[in-house]
C-alpha cells in the first residue's frame, strides 16, 4: 500500500509538548503517563490508552483506523497543556 505519509520509526523524540504527566497529576506513578513529544522531523508521538478495538464500530463518517494504526486516547488536560507549544502553520 502506497501512502501519502509514513511514519519514521527512526526518528528520535526531541521534546515534550505541554506539561509532563507529573505537573498535570495525570501518572499513576511509574507507569501510565499521557504524554504528547515532537520528533526530530516535526512529526508528533502520543502516548495515550489504546481504544482502537472499543472505537472502530462507531467511527464518524471519513474517519478510518488501518490496521496499523491505534486510536489513542489522552487527557484533555494533556492536549491544553501542549497547545502553546504547537505552531500554527
Amino acid at each position: 500500500m502506497i501512502r501519502a505519509w509514513e511514519a519514521d520509526p527512526s526518528s528520535p523524540l526531541v521534546r515534550r509538548l505541554g506539561k509532563s504527566p507529573e505537573e498535570l497529576g495525570t501518572t499513576g506513578g511509574e507507569s501510565g503517563c499521557p504524554d504528547i513529544w515532537e520528533l526530530e522531523n516535526g512529526d508528533i508521538a502520543v502516548i495515550g490508552r489504546d481504544l482502537t478495538d472499543s472505537y472502530r464500530a462507531r467511527l464518524p463518517d471519513g474517519a478510518k483506523i488501518a490496521p496499523d494504526e491505534r486510536l489513542v486516547i489522552i487527557p484533555r488536560t494533556t492536549a491544553v497543556a501542549a497547545k502553546e507549544d504547537i505552531p500554527d502553520a
